[in-house]
């Protein structure tokens, strides 16, 4: 068992979700007893910067992320994650068709999070890859089909006002995801 939890978030471009997603739960983690490892990444190619309504969003709320260069996600991003979390259901599918050992610990947020309601919390001392047997049980590949109401929002090329709608869906979502699993 690894000393550091390693959390992978995945998104399109990884230019707006996984990088609003990834800042939110970074500063709720920062100055825990207990390490983990926020990262993210994108299916498409890397090299990109967050537009700029994103990172006025997050500035508003006190994060940088004006310096934040898109990556695309690789098999070696999947083999380190402890706990892979698409922002919908198509980035979840490609971790698993990348690498489908990654399976058991590849979830959109939302999903795991409603299957957390459903299991109850992480209980103290317990692995999280025990938790997430618990909270995937009865899970099926094809729950990763399609699109659904467990996708976040991609506000990319719209109004401001879809990304601040994604950064407050976003807040919620990683609060939650630290009382459930992470706390």
């Amino acid at each position: 068992m690894r000393e550091m939890t390693a959390i992978l978030l995945l998104c399109s471009a990884n230019v707006c979700r996984s990088v609003m997603a990834q800042a939110l739960l970074s500063a709720r983690l920062a100055g825990r007893p207990a390490p983990v490892s926020v990262t993210s990444a994108g299916l498409l190619p890397g090299g990109q910067q967050p537009p700029a309504e994103a990172v006025a969003v997050m500035a508003a709320r006190g994060i940088d992320i004006a310096g934040h260069v898109s990556r695309r996600v690789t098999v070696a991003d999947l083999a380190a994650a402890d706990l892979v979390l698409g922002m919908a259901r198509e980035h979840a599918r490609h971790a698993c068709v990348l690498r489908p050992e990654c399976w058991p610990r590849a979830f959109t947020l939302s999903e795991l999070l409603r299957r957390g309601r459903l299991a109850g919390a992480r209980a103290p001392g317990e692995p999280l890859g025990d938790w997430l047997a618990r909270a995937g049980r009865d899970r099926s590949r094809h729950d990763l089909l399609g699109s659904g109401p467990d996708d976040v929002p991609d506000p990319y090329g719209g109004p401001l006002a879809g990304y601040q709608a994604t950064a407050s869906l976003l807040d919620r979502l990683t609060s939650e995801l630290v009382a459930q699993c992470l706390a």
